[in-house]
């Protein structure tokens, strides 16, 4: 089923993501971790594509395994280091196993990194432009609450948003938040500017210390008080820390359904355990 359908049905909606292994080895093990978060029937999942383009394969297989659990997969797809052939390449392979949703992603630039030549995309917008071309997909992006890090400003930020959105994107995930009033104002902003596809609001549960650290680094969002409130007691405790991430996840997501977002997507670090408390602590929601 293609996402942009099920967006559509107008319900509360709870996605998740999970990535492929690094070597082939570790395969069986995430497709048991696919399983596992099967169980709490996610409106669909999707499954990272490997840093540059590495582990392609990888990606096919746990989106053929979430396939075979019986939930919708979104294959991620970045085309920062893949040169255009694999791109089509990797498209033939989507469509031959009946994969029908693509995340389209530049991948964030390496340190000193200097696009080869024209066989590369050098930007989200380009990719949008060829898979439009490759095949009926069902095409997400990505939306940035808090500008994206490479952006101007704001007004900047919005305007490239707005283009690739204009390219053919059905709906945008956005990059991980902790502070609701952030990401309320920016869909605000996007209906405002003319962005009218839906727009799924991406949650990462923070369930240990370190995890903390390397986040708050990697996707520079602001952390409200409240939740520096939680690291400060509870970041020694590893037990303590889980179960208080589990539940500040939890009260954010109600919130955000509180406030009219209706579709959530988990960034859940291949953890079920994480997913499955946060689905039961949504159960009736989901459900009603």
């Amino acid at each position: 089923m293609k996402i942009s359908t099920i967006l559509k049905e107008n319900r509360v909606t709870v996605s998740f993501e999970v990535f492929p292994p690094k070597q082939w080895d570790k395969i069986e093990s995430t497709k048991e971790t696919v399983r596992k978060m099967a169980e709490s029937n996610p409106a669909f999942m999707s499954v990272t594509y490997g840093a540059a383009g590495t582990g392609a394969g990888f990606t096919q297989e746990i989106a053929n395994e979430i396939k075979n659990c019986g939930v919708t997969p979104l294959s991620h797809l970045t085309c920062l280091t893949s040169t255009r052939d694999k791109i089509r390449s990797v498209a033939g392979e989507l469509k031959s196993n009946n994969i029908e949703n693509v995340l389209a992603l530049r991948g964030d630039i390496p340190e000193g990194f200097v696009f080869p030549d024209k066989q590369y995309y050098e930007y989200a917008y380009q990719l949008v432009n060829e898979l439009k071309e490759l095949g009926d997909f069902c095409i997400g992006g990505a939306c940035y609450p808090e500008v994206h890090p490479e952006s101007k400003n704001r007004v900047d930020d919005m305007q490239h948003l707005k283009e690739k959105v204009d390219c053919g994107l059905d709906f945008l995930t956005s990059q991980l938040f902790f502070d609701n009033s952030v990401f309320l104002n920016f869909v605000e902003m996007c209906r405002v500017k003319g962005i009218e596809v839906p727009i799924i609001a991406g949650i990462m549960p923070i369930t240990n210390a370190k995890q903390i650290k390397r986040t708050i680094e990697l996707s520079n969002c602001s952390v409200p008080k409240k939740f520096y409130k939680i690291m400060e007691r509870f970041a020694e405790d590893d037990a303590s820390m889980k179960q208080a991430g589990i539940i500040y996840a939890t009260e954010q997501i109600i919130d955000l359904m509180a406030n009219g977002i209706n579709n959530i997507h988990i960034y859940t670090m291949n953890k079920p355990d994480v997913a499955e408390k946060i689905m039961n602590g949504l159960s009736d929601i989901i459900n009603g």
